[in-house]
């Protein structure tokens, strides 16, 4: 009896702190209301975001949203909708703590607004307000060691990033006259290149400026080339002063996830949290049914030991965690450490239309989805995992197709269930979403209790005013085999264009796919992208910058590290030498 009780004790304690530590677990993209925008067609937006630590809590904001999100942790968000801003409709807003006050300055206005509790929408005009300057996708900027205050912008394929200061003592007033901080160089700067891979022949958008003060330096961020590309990227250029003179960060883009199941990671902003650990918050693409299709991504961030700044995004669609602490996530990533089950599994559905079959809503691909012939109680989707795995998370991307709404109406919620099976006979509900009045587009539901399974199926409970749809039923774990054997013959070849390299290695037979990491330095592969060939091509590199490569390999049973480093130095498309053993933790 007595062995029977600390059995017992031991496994409500282990629940416990499992629940715990499963509360603080999120995946990109985040699972915000996205609203949905006035004009047709009818789609989800948010972009350009911002977020600002105020009072014991975070504010995010993001063009088009018609409102603002609070969260205490970076977790879980909660909605206000804004009226009292007039420029709320506004792109790319920016907004700035003094003392207990915050201000919000978005695209095209000169006009600022003002509160002292966000928390409520009663913002109001800075009617003092003299900005002189008509600025597109603006950033207010405090210098924390002289109480300065700066404002930088920029939004163009030919002009260029400005920064001027401003008294806010006098309504905002500039101090001086603008001044040039980043102009186009895409002969230089391959991510600078528009096209799907850097590939166009014309000059991409420079955007997005975001300014950071670390280590007593300053790091001007900006994006490239534009937001419908799945290589939008942020880069910076490191200075000694918020404004001249700046030194191009060789490391750039230093945010970049062209790859995964949603790619972009640009147009973002970097902040520093409650324990003093730094995050990238960022656009992510889709852009499937009009041009600014858009959600927002998380990414944690650190500095190397040459003070590059750098952002883990490469693996965050997977679940992983956001500390209650300060953390090295130089040394850790806090990945959940679930692998992927669904990727490609056989799946079925009660019905599809043309075009929008059920292996759309497991190919790792946002920009398509799986959509029943109606948006009927009953319509289901099932996959077959291939044999039984221990189940942790499923995220649902639900992909609102054929739906009508505006934003006079914008918001909606699925209500559904999620059962699980050993053999495909026998069921058992996992998931009960009957009662949710959430709007939950993109949620990640960590399971109480991991399952044994091998199927599972949703099942639509609620009529719709569109078709049951999604983009992604993407089901993480731990599979029941042996991860993919280590890379072998990686090759790296820059090309006569020296913005772009290709890379080759072997295919693994039991891989799912790759992980090509690169970096300016041997030791320091601080950039990914995840492929799911064994092959990549890309021109998003620096024409003058050294580069050093590893590929790893994945499968839904965990990662295989790749152990060399190849320089970019070749001949004939071998590499000239392979140092080994390379250690690097990401």
């Amino acid at each position: 009896m007595k062995y029977t009780f600390v059995l017992l004790f031991l496994f409500v304690s282990l629940q416990v702190d499992t629940a715990q530590d499963n509360s603080r677990i999120i995946a990109n993209p985040l699972n915000l209301n996205y609203r949905f925008q006035p004009d047709e067609p009818s789609r989800r937006e948010a972009a350009d975001p911002v977020i600002e630590y105020f009072k014991g809590k975070y504010y995010l904001f993001a063009s088009k949203s018609g409102g603002y999100w609070n969260s205490t942790d970076l977790v879980k968000w909660n909605y206000i909708p804004c009226k009292t801003i007039s420029t709320i409709e506004n792109y790319a807003p920016t907004v700035l703590t003094l003392g207990d006050t915050l201000f919000y300055l978005a695209s095209g206005s000169r006009q600022i607004h003002y509160t002292q509790n966000p928390d409520a929408d009663e913002w109001k005009v800075l009617s003092s307000s003299r900005f002189e300057y008509s600025e597109t996708d603006p950033a207010f900027f405090k210098d924390e060691i002289t109480g300065k205050v700066y404002v930088y912008w920029g939004c163009s394929d030919s002009a260029p990033i400005y920064g001027v200061e401003v008294d806010p003592n006098k309504g905002f007033q500039t101090v001086g006259t603008p001044t040039v901080l980043i102009e186009h160089h895409p002969e230089r700067y391959g991510w600078e290149v528009p096209g799907n891979s850097n590939n166009e022949e014309r000059i991409g958008w420079n955007e997005g400026a975001a300014m950071l003060q670390y280590n007593g330096k300053y790091y001007l961020q900006y994006a490239a080339p534009g937001t419908e590309y799945r290589i939008y990227a942020d880069g910076a250029y490191i200075g000694n002063s918020p404004l001249l003179p700046f030194t191009y960060m060789d490391n750039s883009p230093f945010s970049i996830k062209p790859g995964g199941f949603i790619g972009g990671a640009g147009h973002g902003h970097t902040f520093k949290d409650k324990y003093g650990n730094y995050w990238h918050v960022a656009t992510m693409r889709i852009c499937k049914r009009h041009f600014f299709e858009r959600r927002i991504g998380l990414f944690p961030v650190y500095f190397d030991k040459n003070g590059r700044m750098c952002a883990h995004t490469v693996m965050t669609d997977y679940p992983f965690a956001v500390p209650d602490r300060k953390v090295d996530f130089a040394a850790d990533d806090y990945s959940a450490n679930w692998n992927l089950l669904s990727y490609k599994k056989t799946v079925s559905a009660s019905s599809f239309l043309e075009g929008y079959s059920p292996e759309n809503a497991n190919n790792e691909e946002i920009e398509n989805w799986w959509a029943a012939k109606t948006g009927k109680v009953g319509e289901w989707w099932k996959i077959d995992l291939g044999q039984i795995m221990q189940v942790n998370a499923i995220q649902i991307n639900f992909a609102d197709h054929d739906f009508n709404n505006k934003a006079s109406s914008s918001y909606t919620f699925y209500q559904y269930i999620v059962e699980a099976s050993t053999d495909g006979k026998n069921w058992m509900q996992i998931i009960d979403r009957r009662q949710n009045t959430a709007d939950m587009p993109h949620e990640l539901i960590i399971l109480d209790l991991p399952q044994q399974t091998r199927y599972m199926r949703i099942i639509n409970a609620k009529t719709l005013n569109g078709k049951f749809s999604m983009s992604g039923f993407r089901v993480f774990g731990q599979g029941a085999g042996k991860s993919p054997n280590k890379v072998t013959g990686l090759q790296v070849k820059r090309m006569t264009d020296k913005r772009r390299f290709v890379l080759n290695w072997n295919r693994q037979d039991n891989a799912t796919g790759y992980i090509v990491r690169w970096g300016v330095e041997r030791n320091q592969l601080n950039n990914a992208v995840m492929v799911f060939d064994n092959r990549l091509e890309a021109g998003f590199f620096n024409r003058d910058s050294e580069y050093w490569f590893t590929v790893d390999a994945f499968n839904e049973n965990g990662i295989t590290k790749g152990t060399s480093a190849f320089s970019h130095k070749t001949k004939n498309g071998f590499p000239v030498k392979e140092l080994k053993p390379l250690k690097h933790k990401h």
